[in-house]
């Protein structure tokens, strides 16, 4: 096996190792794998709660690499980031930093609520982030830098923080999970909660270490190999991203390349497919542009996964046939009993209901049919008992 195999291998161990501890979070864990083999960066945005912080910290436990976080605030300084002045330095007349233990030496970097960054941090950081570089006074210094990770509670509006925000071509939405993943959740929390208190977490093993990235970035070249007919539907799906409003600059789409390029390597294919186009689902600049681009790539990936069934990756594959099962069943115990139920109740099992269609109809397998039918015909039931009325 070859030293890229190896380190692909180990990436696919730590993918297992963070589904195993988050629920429903396939994908985003496939796309921070996908940023760590091209060298990208990627922003989780969601409300508080919904495991940004958590499966990013995890995820660097799992990798033996400098790591770097930090909390950014308004208030935050640059010597909190890029290291102290250097005071001796300074006295013999040069201005240099301190900067152990601190970003510019990092290879994985979190920065939490990355948005909140002040003017005064925003210049270095987007240096860091694209150039790899560094400069404090007259030098200008490498950086190691393999992936920078960040968390944000919103998309920024302010024009001054949309450069740092291009900078991370992966945006991946963060929510509280479907009522079908409830009881999972809460074993799996749980069971996360109890190795934080019996210190098996802080134990953890890395799974592989920052060498075998760099050796994987510095072969990665012959990767960037594209067939005209992955091209031409690339573009395809570009100009269409376009027309619907969604900004896409040349310089992103090149980049994306890249990442269709890891998704493959990632599968321990030689080229892309389009299998690897879900990673575009990601590329919005706000929130309402998601559903635009899942209704451009999504009848693409559609129609592969038809013709290819086992490339099929995200969806309710996640929890389980077993598990929607069981809360169709919980639900349609609540709607065929005389119990009395608010409009409140009533539109949240129904919302419920619907999610739990969307995740069979995704599944596509007999079962998956079977429980859609039964689904369908809870459906007409509500809506011909005349619970509406009440």
């Amino acid at each position: 096996m070859t030293q890229d195999a190896q380190t692909i291998r180990r990436l696919t161990q730590v993918a297992q190792r963070l589904e195993a501890t988050f629920l429903g979070k396939s994908e985003t864990i496939r796309l921070m794998l996908i940023a760590i083999v091209a060298g990208e960066h990627m922003v989780l945005v969601g409300p508080p709660g919904t495991a940004k912080s958590a499966l990013i910290r995890l995820f660097a436990k799992l990798v033996q690499a400098r790591y770097f976080e930090y909390l950014l605030t308004r208030f935050t300084e640059p010597n909190e980031i890029f290291g102290p002045i250097d005071i001796q330095a300074f006295r013999d007349g040069a201005y240099k930093r301190r900067t152990e233990g601190m970003m510019p030496e990092a290879e994985i970097v979190f920065l939490d609520e990355v948005f909140k960054a002040n003017s005064a941090i925003l210049n270095s950081l987007l240096s860091v982030l694209n150039e790899r570089v560094y400069t404090v006074g007259a030098d200008v210094v490498k950086v190691p830098l393999i992936s920078a990770f960040a968390a944000s509670n919103e998309v920024p509006n302010d024009e001054n923080l949309m450069a740092v925000f291009d900078r991370f071509l992966l945006r991946v939405h963060s929510d509280n999970l479907d009522s079908y993943h409830f009881h999972d959740l809460l074993l799996k929390g749980v069971a996360h909660e109890v190795s934080k208190i019996d210190g098996s977490y802080d134990r953890l093993d890395p799974l592989l270490c920052s060498a075998d990235l760099h050796a994987l970035h510095k072969g990665f070249g012959p990767r960037m190999n594209f067939t005209e007919d992955f091209l031409a539907a690339y573009k395809g799906l570009v100009f269409q991203i376009r027309s619907e409003g969604v900004s896409l600059s040349d310089r992103r789409a090149i980049k994306m390349l890249k990442l269709f390029a890891a998704s493959a390597a990632l599968d321990g294919r030689p080229t892309a497919d389009p299998s690897d186009f879900f990673v575009l689902r990601h590329t919005w600049n706000n929130m309402d542009q998601a559903e635009i681009l899942d209704g451009v790539v999504g009848p693409v990936l559609e129609a592969w996964y038809r013709e290819h069934p086992s490339a099929r990756r995200f969806g309710a594959t996640d929890v389980g046939i077993d598990a929607l099962i069981a809360e169709l069943n919980r639900i349609r115990d609540l709607l065929t009993s005389d119990r009395p139920m608010s409009d409140i109740q009533l539109f949240s099992h129904l919302k419920a209901l619907n999610e739990i269609k969307a995740a069979l109809e995704s599944l596509g397998t007999k079962p998956a049919r079977d429980a859609l039918t039964r689904v369908e015909q809870l459906l007409g039931h509500v809506f011909q008992s005349g619970k509406f009325a009440q």
